[in-house]
């Protein structure tokens, strides 16, 4: 289930940013009738996954499969047996994107996982139902949701139905034969592909997230938008004929090795410690420092709590920076030194981890925002330079138009005024497909606002 937390970085480029020019206003404004026509990406992410262990990919598996998010744990393995298809059902006009996006979906999943799956045809009944409705009818009945999956239903009547009963219990299962995704119709592209992703991967297969998983859309922290290639690979070993539902937990551990070292052969030799499973208290710790509706001292506090408990837990992954993100996110309106302080810990957890990504690209948007306020575009230019093509590559639409139209800002004050305006435009077309038209020009005037008044 994808939450709705304020962790999209240009969310919080208020908090450092002086009050924007009215002539810089005017001219966003002005651009309304003249915006390029939007992008979308297409086919697999151009993101490298370093060589997984196949050992420790057991372990991912096993606890994204036999557990939910709620920390309840699955006796049964479950997937859909034979082929899956897919419908999609909608209250009024479809968005336009959902189509296109759905239908590349597909294709991965039927190229990367191996996955015989499709589209129903007209009139028949569908193993997996995507549900488009109004986000104001899906937060009443699951508040704090952006997007989420049922099983056993097919459709939103379907789900109001049934909502009540153990049917839409995922504990309660032996096969999947009928799931629901519900989407909101009335967000950006972006926000409706980042849902369908991870739902429909979940309608597939994992059914948990995990906080210490650094390279898949299985994971809270929201830094992957896109299906990724370890996420693939466990779809591929989900569906592997040497699995089936109803098998237990010991019986899916026992046939592991062998799928693995077949459809992962790189991950044949070399393995290191099990990584720990993340404290629940971290957990709500993080969580709350991430919590929208929280008062910024409560969240800065959370972000705190969740430092310390992942400094002494020894944690070297993405958890230790995550929260120094959280930290630094929290202090914005509260400390601008300490927040500078937490997203440069941020960075340095970040590469020490995994190298320059879609991490580190995350921090950049937060230091880019204090140069560029402080008039340093020549410190700006490197680092966007860096963190642009990581955000492209991880196919984060919102991410790569915050930093071109950041990088246009750097180019304009350094006096290259058609260069800015090509990358503007470039930033413009991912921005319309990130955000949709009607925040674009809010978000684009508040980036603009970044640049010193002259």
């Amino acid at each position: 289930m994808r939450r709705t937390l304020s962790t999209l970085a240009v969310m919080v480029l208020a908090a450092c940013a002086p009050a924007a020019p009215q002539a810089t206003r005017g001219a966003v404004m002005a651009e309304r009738a003249d915006l390029p026509p939007p992008r979308r990406f297409t086919g697999t992410p151009d993101l490298p996954v370093p060589i997984q262990p196949n050992a420790q990919l057991a372990r991912d598996f096993m606890a994204l499969s036999f557990r939910l998010e709620t920390g309840v744990r699955l006796d049964t393995f479950t997937r859909f047996e034979g082929p899956v298809t897919v419908a999609v059902e909608g209250r009024g006009p479809l968005p336009p994107t959902l189509d296109p996006d759905l239908d590349d979906l597909l294709e991965r999943l039927r190229t990367e996982a191996g996955i015989e799956i499709d589209r129903a045809e007209p009139g028949k009944k569908a193993s997996i139902t995507v549900s488009v409705l109004p986000r104001a009818t899906l937060a009443r009945h699951v508040p704090g949701a952006a997007c989420f999956v049922v099983p056993r239903v097919s459709g939103w009547a379907d789900y109001l139905a049934r909502r009540r009963s153990d049917a839409v219990d995922w504990t309660t299962l032996a096969t999947r034969s009928r799931t629901s995704v519900f989407l909101p119709a009335d967000v950006s592209p972006q926000e409706i592909r980042d849902c369908l992703h991870e739902e429909l991967a979940q309608a597939l297969g994992p059914l948990n997230d995990l906080y210490r998983l650094p390279h898949s859309v299985f994971n809270d922290d929201n830094m992957h938008v896109a299906l990724t290639e370890y996420d693939m690979t466990i779809l591929r070993a989900t569906y592997d004929p040497r699995l089936a539902s109803g098998m237990s937990s010991a019986a899916v551990a026992a046939r592991l090795p062998a799928i693995l070292a077949e459809i992962n052969p790189r991950g044949r030799d070399g393995d290191g410690p099990a990584i720990a499973e993340s404290d629940p208290g971290w957990t709500a710790a993080l969580r709350g420092a991430l919590d929208p509706g929280g008062a910024d001292a409560t969240r800065l506090t959370d972000a705190r709590r969740a430092v310390t408990m992942a400094e002494t837990a020894g944690w070297g992954d993405g958890r230790l920076a995550m929260s120094h993100l959280a930290r630094g996110r929290a202090a914005l309106s509260l400390d601008g030194d300490e927040a500078v302080a937490a997203f440069l810990a941020a960075e340095r957890a970040y590469e020490r981890a995994f190298g320059e990504g879609l991490q580190t690209a995350q921090i950049t948007v937060q230091m880019v925002a204090f140069a560029l306020s402080s008039g340093q575009a020549d410190v700006a230019l490197p680092a966007l330079d860096r963190a642009i093509p990581a955000a492209r590559g991880g196919q984060n639409a919102a991410l790569l138009a915050t930093l071109l139209l950041m990088r246009a800002e750097a180019i304009g004050m350094l006096g290259d005024v058609v260069e800015a305006r090509a990358v503007r435009r470039e930033g413009l077309a991912w921005g319309r497909y990130a955000w949709g038209d009607a925040v674009l020009l809010r978000q684009t005037a508040e980036v603009a606002s970044l640049r010193p008044a002259a």
